[in-house]
């Protein structure tokens, strides 16, 4: 691990992240759910797709990831038949197999959803994906596609429950991590201010 993971935030630091970064929204119905894929929380991605699903929450749902290390299959490939089997119809589900990080999820997931629905008849997304990464999924769909109304739902994987993610040792060190990135990946062209 590098320098974030022994640092301890201050109590402003803290506070700014809590504001700006773990952040949910309101949720409304929406077109399209994007879920970012994943490596070490695939089933609770996809037991929050399907509630979801049953909240009535979507429509469609794109699977986004590609083939990472640890597994012959995409994360796409182990992520939708949990969600089917859950009780998302596999055919309101579609797939993107390339992405390995969150830029390619977006990049590669676009033209997949423009085939198969056609970009301009989508006016709402939620993204799901991982706590220490929050805002990080909106505002990477912000650079690439401004027009859409974007909800975001995340999913915490760690021991701690996110108000005391800074108590979390890998918490801690995964926040701190992605947080760090932000300011780089937009200099970068990476993301864009949202909302």
């Amino acid at each position: 691990m590098d320098d974030h993971s022994e640092r301890i935030p201050d109590a402003a630091e803290i506070a700014a992240i809590n504001a700006t970064h773990l952040i949910a929204t309101p949720l409304v119905p929406a077109d399209l759910l994007f879920v970012f894929g994943t490596r070490d929380d695939e089933a609770l991605r996809a037991e929050t797709a399907c509630r979801l699903w049953r909240e009535g929450l979507f429509r469609t749902a794109i699977v986004s990831g590609g083939v990472t290390a640890g597994s012959p299959l995409s994360e796409c490939a182990v992520i939708k038949p949990l969600m089917v089997e859950g009780g998302i119809p596999a055919d309101r589900i579609l797939e993107e197999h390339r992405a390995t990080n969150t830029g390619e999820n977006v990049l590669f997931g676009l033209p997949v959803i423009d085939a198969a629905l056609g970009r301009q008849n989508i006016k709402s997304v939620i993204c799901l994906g991982k706590i220490c990464t929050a805002r990080r999924y909106p505002m990477t769909l912000q650079r690439h596609w401004p027009e859409v109304e974007k909800m975001l739902v995340t999913v915490n994987p760690y021991a701690a429950p996110v108000e005391r993610w800074p108590t979390d040792p890998l918490f801690r060190h995964r926040v701190l991590t992605e947080y760090a990135k932000i300011a780089a990946y937009k200099a970068q062209g990476y993301i864009a201010d949202w909302p």
